[in-house]
This record gives C-alpha cells, sequence and structure tokens, in this order.
C-alpha cells in the first residue's frame, strides 16, 4: 500500500513538472533569426491612390515678436486724421469780408472771432462749419478763430477799400447789452435816416450801415454791432443802454473801437446803471463816436 502511494506521488510531481517547464517555455519567445543590414539605396515617392487621404502639413510656427519690441502706431482715417482748422477769406465790396472757417472736429461749438480789437463769439454748424461777413477795420486784415481747446487759427487778406472807410464799433459780454443808433442828416428815430439793429440799412444805402456780429446762444457770449460811415452826409452816432433787471442797480462794462481809414482805435466803456426802480429807462451816451466831419479828419 505504501508502495502504491509512493509511485501516485512521484507520477504527480512529473506532471506538475511538466506543465511548469511547458508554461515557462511558452512564455519565452522563440529565438528570431537575424535580419540583414539593409541601408535604402533610394526613395522613390509613391502616388497616392485613389483612396488615399493626404492630410495637410501644419504651417510652420513664426516667431513671435517680444514684449519689449516697439508698437507701430496705425494711421487713423484719413476723415479723422484731418482735424486742422481752416479759414478763407473772401473780400466784398464796402471793405466787408466774407469768413469761412472749416473745422471738422470742432461741430456745433462755441469759437470767438477777433479782428483788430473785435472779439465776437460765434457757434460752428453740426458740420463744424461757420460763415461771417466781418467789417474790415483795417487794411491788412488779420481774422483769428479761437476754439474752446486753445487752438488757433488765422488769416489775413488786403482789404484796400478799408483806406477811405470809417467805422465805430462797441462791444460787450454777456447781459451787458449796448447799441448803436445812427442818424443821418438830421433825421429822428424811425426816419429813413435813423440806422439801428432794428432797421440796419444796407451798404450803399446813402445813410451808413450796421453789422451785428456775435452769437448770443453760446455760453458767455460776446456780442458786437459796427456801424459803417456814409460817404457823404453829416451823421451823429449814440450808443444807448437800456435799464434791465439784469442790468439795474450795477456798472456794465464793454468797449468802443473807431477806425478811421485803417487806423484803429480802442476805448474802454463804463457806465453805472441805476437802480432797478429805473427798469426800462434807456440812457443815451453822445460823444462817443465822431461825427462825419470829424471822422474824416
Amino acid at each position: 500500500m505504501e508502495r502504491i502511494r509512493q509511485i501516485a506521488l512521484a507520477v504527480s510531481l512529473i506532471a506538475i513538472g511538466l506543465g511548469a517547464g511547458h508554461f515557462v517555455q511558452k512564455d519565452i519567445p522563440p529565438p528570431q533569426a537575424a535580419l540583414p543590414d539593409v541601408s535604402p539605396s533610394s526613395v522613390v515617392p509613391l502616388a497616392a491612390g485613389p483612396e488615399e487621404v493626404l492630410l495637410p502639413l501644419p504651417a510652420p510656427l513664426t516667431a513671435l515678436p517680444p514684449v519689449s519690441s516697439p508698437l507701430t502706431a496705425i494711421a487713423p482715417p484719413a476723415d479723422i486724421a484731418d482735424c486742422g482748422v481752416h479759414i478763407d477769406l473772401l473780400p466784398r465790396d464796402h471793405a466787408m469780408v466774407t469768413m469761412t472757417v472749416i473745422a471738422p472736429c470742432h461741430p456745433d461749438e462755441r469759437v470767438v472771432i477777433k479782428h483788430a480789437g473785435l472779439a465776437v463769439t460765434e457757434r460752428t454748424s453740426p458740420n463744424g462749419v461757420l460763415f461771417v461777413d466781418i467789417p474790415a477795420m483795417e487794411l491788412q486784415a488779420e481774422i483769428t478763430a479761437v476754439f474752446g481747446n486753445g487752438e488757433i487759427a488765422q488769416a489775413q487778406i488786403t482789404v484796400p477799400d478799408a483806406a477811405r472807410i470809417q467805422r465805430f464799433a462797441v462791444q460787450w459780454l454777456d447781459e451787458d447789452g449796448f447799441q448803436i443808433n445812427a442818424f443821418t442828416n438830421a433825421a429822428s428815430y424811425g426816419e429813413p435816416g435813423h440806422v439801428s439793429a432794428v432797421n440796419p440799412h444796407r451798404p450803399g444805402s446813402g445813410s451808413g450801415f450796421l453789422t451785428v456780429l456775435g452769437n448770443g446762444s453760446v455760453d458767455l457770449p460776446m456780442l458786437a454791432e459796427v456801424y459803417t460811415y456814409p460817404e457823404a452826409g453829416k451823421t451823429e452816432v449814440v450808443v444807448e443802454a437800456e435799464v434791465t433787471e439784469a442790468t439795474c442797480g450795477r456798472e456794465m462794462l464793454g468797449e468802443t473801437i473807431l477806425s478811421s481809414r485803417g487806423a484803429i482805435e480802442v476805448q474802454e466803456l463804463t457806465l453805472a446803471m441805476p437802480d432797478c426802480l429805473a427798469m426800462g429807462d434807456i440812457l443815451v451816451l453822445k460823444n462817443l463816436a465822431p461825427d462825419t466831419k470829424l471822422a474824416n479828419r
């Protein structure tokens, strides 16, 4: 019995050993024959077959500029870049000058027009354009436009008629209002020889004419009236100031400007207004402007 058990154990060990050897043998790859070292002598490209898909090669990367490299300025569009102010002056009869201002970057904006002591405010159109008729006070007329940002543009023109014309102007600021009234050949108020802002007359009418300057709708308006004397006849010029709620009980300030054959004389004008009980009254200032004979000397 013991002999039979030993034989069975031996058979079992042999079977286990054969199984293990088979397992190990199976886990080791079979030896391979050495491949010959073949170097390609040439490479022949093959045409793509009908079913082959050629994928595009990725584009080569472009080197990025360093962060510290300067940036190139981009030019603004032409309509924005042309922001300069252009002034054109055109001479007219009776020593008048038509001023054209083109300021595309100053639309609907307050602008101060200066000439020979005159300083009045105007307003550009929504397109930045302005047309103004200005009485030339000098033979060599220089006219300047000043905008709110400090930008200044000016132009000059020769006005030969200014050498034989006399003009008188009064200018003021905001509510300090003055008015010129001129009377030719002893005319009275409302008669044909009476010239005022209500009836300014036209150039060449024989009784002189009045030019009203300035736009009162802008902030801090600067306004003026300029009277041009007739070439013949005797004329009396007075300056009037109405007592209003805005002017009563205080001093009114202004300036007068006389142009005689292109020579300019500027004088300050100060007027103490009555108290507010006199509202509606009109103060008449004489001897501020010369009559025709004195102006012609």
